[in-house]
């Protein structure tokens, strides 16, 4: 639970809190520049280490990516243009990428357990 709660109270930092930063206290062309390494970098990288995480316990952790995409929307429609379908777009690839990043994730820990599982039965 701990983890769930770490890992959503930083999500809400980056998907809500660095957009009204960024409108907030960055003016003019350079706000606009903000803005988008906001939406082309840390989002996407938030969103796909948001998913690495949930991979290591995906039964108990699926809904960080959901919940990291739901605040994306929530905070660009709260700081920018509330209901601006641009942003469901960027919403769904970030969650597309945060359930792949998952996936692969929980496939490699999956993999490397089941390897290790082999390891122990071949000294035995």
């Amino acid at each position: 639970m701990k983890k769930y709660l770490i890992w959503t109270a930083v999500s809400a930092f980056v998907m809500l809190g660095l957009p009204w930063a960024a409108v907030t206290f960055v003016r003019g062309d350079a706000g606009m520049a903000v803005c988008l390494l906001l939406f082309f970098a840390v989002d996407p990288v938030w969103s796909a280490a948001v998913g690495a995480a949930a991979g290591t316990e995906p039964a108990r952790l699926w809904s960080l990516p959901v919940l990291s995409a739901a605040l994306f929307i929530a905070g660009t429609w709260l700081v920018f243009t509330m209901g601006e379908p641009a942003f469901l777009l960027y919403a769904a690839v970030y969650l597309i990428l945060g359930l792949a990043a998952m996936a692969v994730s929980a496939a490699v820990r999956r993999g490397r357990r089941s390897q290790r599982g082999e390891e122990k039965d071949a000294e035995l």
